[in-house]
């Protein structure tokens, strides 16, 4: 039996492996469409994920007796966006890795209201990764428009990738994929 912990921690290459299975094939068409998080204030969110980071609202959908709004984002072109109402819905959930932001009604009036980003204790969720052609290049505008960082591309071990905060205190890993290979 393949050991279960190297002596660094966690699962050896082996073991993880012999934890997987290979996909059913009735899987072969799924797809990660989506990763949704709490926002507090649409219109900070809404500005730091188009203005600064570059997404693309494709919709927003509101939901009134419930009180609260969905906004989906994604890095699509927004001319592709179809203009049929049930044609742009299938379009936009048949997307890739599309950012889900939910507004609960009210909070941006309460002063108390804050969202857990997982990343302190007890932690859970992590982060979100945004894949771009030039981390210190785009960590530069970053910091010329004010965005808090958590880690600079040249900061501790793991040096080429940074992590950004957004406006609810969520972390975004900005990454080169063509330099990973030198982080990991």
């Amino acid at each position: 039996m393949a050991e279960l912990q190297p002596a660094s921690g966690g699962l050896t290459d082996e073991a993880a492996l012999s934890c997987c299975s290979e996909a059913d094939p009735s899987t072969k068409d799924f797809i990660l469409q989506q990763t949704m998080i709490r926002i507090k204030d649409p219109k900070k969110s809404l500005d730091f994920y188009t203005r600064v980071l570059g997404m693309t609202l494709l919709q927003k959908f509101d939901f009134l007796t419930m009180r609260f709004s969905l906004y989906f984002l994604a890095y699509e072109d927004k001319n592709d966006i179809p203009e049929d109402k049930d044609e742009k819905i299938a379009w936009i959930f048949s997307r890739k890795a599309t950012l889900e932001l939910t507004h609960n009604w009210g909070t941006e009036d309460d002063e108390t209201q804050s969202y857990h980003s997982g990343n302190s204790d007890p932690r859970g969720f992590g982060h979100i990764g945004i894949a771009v052609p030039d981390v210190h290049g785009a960590c530069k505008r970053f910091e010329e428009l004010g965005v808090k960082f958590v880690k600079k591309p040249d900061d501790g071990k793991m040096k080429g990738l940074a992590f950004i905060q957004d406006p609810d205190g969520y972390w975004i890993e900005i990454l080169n994929p063509n330099h990973m290979a030198n982080v990991i």
